[in-house]
């Protein structure tokens, strides 16, 4: 399956919007589609634009200033239009929501069907029109950020997007996870207070 870079690092939007168009109209067959930037913004439209070709797309945050957007294209895109109005600029959707995650599970009673709950939780958690600001893990949730969560791509997703993934320090050397820490930053309890007394919403499964 061939592969195509896009590099619009430095570019402002609606380029890496365009750019990317371009490029789909111009695959014949089958492919992946990555296209490079180096902020937040791009990677929320150039997600909602594959959204709208609905093409699996996945986006992975690289370094401080530097994101990928992987889109999966099946069968060729055909006349795509080269900008889409509704999507080609849209705001930062980050809003004033955090979420707070205390657990690996999701509700009482049967511990395999909480993890299934979770897991779909935290998908849903990136289909919001507007995203959290942050997310907080916390206890038994600092077991989601680490390496054989499920819900890591979900997490790294979101992380590509903005969305703050902050894991509580004591709570991974309580599990001895500090070295297994695979998605976002380590925060302390004075942090996570401030978080959310500061938060317009906060939302805990």
């Amino acid at each position: 399956m061939k592969t195509i870079v896009i590099n619009a690092v430095g570019e402002q939007c609606p380029i890496p919007v365009v750019k990317a168009t371009r490029a789909l109209r111009e695959m014949t067959e089958p492919g992946m589609l990555e296209v490079h930037v180096d902020n937040e913004i791009a990677v929320q439209n150039l997600t909602r634009m594959a959204a709208g070709h609905k093409l699996a797309a996945k986006s992975e945050k690289l370094g401080e200033q530097e994101f990928v957007v992987s889109m999966e294209v099946t069968a060729p895109i055909g006349e795509a239009p080269l900008e889409e109005p509704p999507l080609a600029c849209a705001p930062d959707q980050r809003g004033v929501l955090v979420v707070a995650v205390d657990t690996a599970v999701m509700g009482r009673g049967s511990d395999e069907l909480g993890k299934a709950l979770m897991k779909g939780f935290l998908f849903a958690v990136g289909q919001l029109p507007e995203l959290p600001k942050a997310m907080l893990f916390y206890n038994g949730g600092a077991h989601l950020t680490c390496k054989g969560s499920d819900s890591l791509e979900d997490l790294k997703n979101l992380e590509a997007q903005g969305v703050e993934i902050l894991t509580c320090g004591t709570c991974l050397n309580h599990y001895g996870l500090t070295e297994e820490l695979a998605v976002g930053g380590v925060t302390n309890m004075y942090s996570i207070v401030e978080k959310l007394a500061g938060a317009g919403k906060v939302i805990k499964p």
